[in-house]
């Protein structure tokens, strides 16, 4: 009997052998036709903690129906998702950029774990992006990011508010600038409805580098949340993700290092969020491409700032969508040189190619300025190095009119303790705000400090105190805001040893950022440094150990063997 059984095992086809996972399929909904056609996985982000997100659950059946319609057995699953709004300024920002990797993570798990074909991955708040674009980027088969949309603009006033507007109302009031009515008026009207935050803040930015490294659908990072375009862009993904598969086109097919070029200068021209630096290296890490801060230096020389968008600048995204959209803007830097048109695209097209379709920006628009009577001659986010940051920091410097600063460092190990004493006024202009342990290790998560930067310029301090920390900040921030300073406070970087009353300078001109110390003294200081605890249980615990520098895009896979894997490929 035995022997019959072996016998029998050996004519068992992998047909047969595969009516188990056919079982399981059939109870969710699979028919025999379906079987027979490619499993198509529409990864969402849906989640009600978040008004970028709330819609994204009608947006994934679209999807759905696209895919299915163009011949997929189509999948919906879901991830995770944080909003960096609501956490804002408290212990839960410290779980954002973690975010960011479980997303990728859990996508890429999902994926692996079932055997997907291919997939449409949809996001709307700010980590949700890179980590769909990250899973993209790991898995290598054919996808596409379709972006949730941004929301509408809040009005009071006449006027258009946004959450922005809510984080430097606080530090209105506390200014007296403002009374408690007003200041509730301004948080009941900010936030309309579904959509991500409304400027040239982390999630539009990122949208917009997605579409210009060629991942998304043309049209998509600029159609908002709440339209018949929006929910059209996933009935198109869902159809154009068959496509990839029938012609075999990869997402590595088109993240080269041309089309990062591309991102970084549609980035520089929109004058968008400093955290796209972070995200498209750890995108550029997940996809295999060399690109490191040096590339982001040299594409800042060469690309002016043009758009007019908040948080420096008047309009949002729904004002951009109504001129042209990113399109249009790709379509200007095109003409003048400066984006790489043969770069492929999902359409199965080169970018030269969807761009010679798109419409131009509208006449007499106010949202995008000339090329050649840029708001700024080069690029708004620089990378400053020197003494206090030997691997780099970030900084944006759109709207500043004051470019170079020296003065007496005000050290605080967290932000809360700054955050009062800024309240309180002991902090002054002239002043250098230093906040530390707050980075990817130190942090841990490497928390936004929108709050306090939204504080300081509600109160008048946006450009005579710098804020300088190993943090990140928002795309919602403005003001003499430098972040991502590494090596950071937690590894013994130079922040961890800088006292009260060191000189700081900060130049975005010469890229400068030093205190006024020597080698020796900072050796001194560093004799006498231990490192903080480390926490040592939980989600957090685990990402303290992982994550890298931020000055290599703070990913959680950065293994030396990867690294040596890059550099024989380039």
């Amino acid at each position: 009997m035995s022997k019959d059984l072996r016998i029998r095992s050996h004519v068992i086809s992998d047909d047969e052998r595969r009516a188990p996972n056919r079982a399981m399929l059939r109870a969710v909904g699979f028919t025999d036709e379906d079987f027979q056609k490619p499993m198509i996985g529409i990864a969402s982000t849906w989640s009600e903690v978040t008004p970028c997100n709330i819609h994204i659950d009608e947006l994934a059946v679209q999807a759905k129906n696209g895919a299915r319609e163009a011949g997929g057995a189509p999948l919906i699953f879901n991830t995770i998702t944080v909003s960096d709004g609501i956490s804002m300024g408290t212990e839960g920002m410290r779980y954002s950029l973690p975010s960011r990797d479980l997303i990728a993570d859990s996508i890429e798990t999902v994926v692996g774990g079932e055997s997907l074909d291919g997939f449409v991955a949809i996001g709307g708040c700010d980590k949700n992006m890179p980590g769909c674009m990250m899973a993209i980027a790991r898995m290598n088969l054919p996808s596409i990011f379709v972006y949730g949309g941004t929301i509408k603009p809040g009005k009071l006033h006449d006027k258009d508010i946004d959450i922005v507007s809510v984080f430097e109302g606080v530090g209105q009031f506390n200014g007296g600038a403002i009374d408690k009515e007003e200041l509730t008026k301004i948080e009941c009207h900010a936030c309309p409805g579904s959509g991500s935050c409304g400027g040239m803040y982390t999630a539009n930015t990122m949208a917009s580098a997605i579409e210009a490294l060629g991942l998304s659908l043309p049209g998509s990072s600029s159609n908002p949340a709440e339209t018949a375009e929006k929910r059209n862009d996933c009935v198109e993904a869902g159809k154009a993700v068959y496509k990839l598969l029938e012609n075999n086109i990869r997402p590595r097919d088109i993240l080269t290092k041309k089309a990062f070029e591309n991102a970084i200068t549609v980035v520089m021209a929109l004058g968008g969020s400093t955290n796209a630096i972070l995200h498209l290296m750890a995108i550029a890490h997940a996809a295999e491409v060399d690109l490191s801060l040096d590339d982001f230096n040299r594409l800042q020389k060469t690309v002016p700032h043009i758009a007019d968008l908040k948080p420096s600048g008047k309009y949002v995204m729904q004002d951009l969508f109504e001129v042209g959209g990113v399109q249009a803007v790709m379509k200007l830097l095109l003409r003048e040189g400066l984006l790489h048109g043969d770069c492929l695209t999902v359409t199965g097209k080169t970018l030269a190619e969807n761009l010679a379709k798109a419409a131009d920006l509208k006449e007499g628009q106010k949202v995008i300025y000339p090329l050649q009577q840029p708001l700024r001659e080069n690029g708004p986010l620089v990378v400053l190095k020197g003494n206090l940051a030997p691997s780099g920091a970030v900084a944006k410097v759109s709207g500043l009119k004051v470019t170079r600063m020296t003065g007496p460092a005000k050290v605080f190990d967290d932000e809360e303790s700054a955050t009062v004493a800024v309240m309180n006024g002991d902090i002054q202009a002239g002043d250098v705000l230093v906040i530390r342990y707050e980075g990817p290790k130190g942090g841990p998560g490497m928390p936004e400090m929108l709050s306090i930067s939204g504080i300081l310029v509600g109160k008048g301090l946006g450009e005579s105190v710098a804020l300088l920390t190993d943090g990140r900040f928002s795309g919602g921030s403005h003001g003499f805001v430098i972040g991502h300073i590494a090596p950071e406070a937690q590894v013994g970087g130079s922040i961890a040893l800088i006292e009260n009353g060191d000189l700081i300078t900060i130049d975005s001109e010469t890229q400068e950022l030093s205190v006024n110390l020597t080698g020796e003294e900072f050796a001194r200081r560093k004799e006498n440094w231990t490192a903080p605890p480390l926490l040592s249980r939980g989600t957090l615990a685990k990402y303290t150990r992982l994550v890298s520098c931020a000055s290599r895009g703070a990913v959680t896979d950065y293994f030396e063997e990867a690294e040596e894997k890059v550099n024989q490929k380039v």
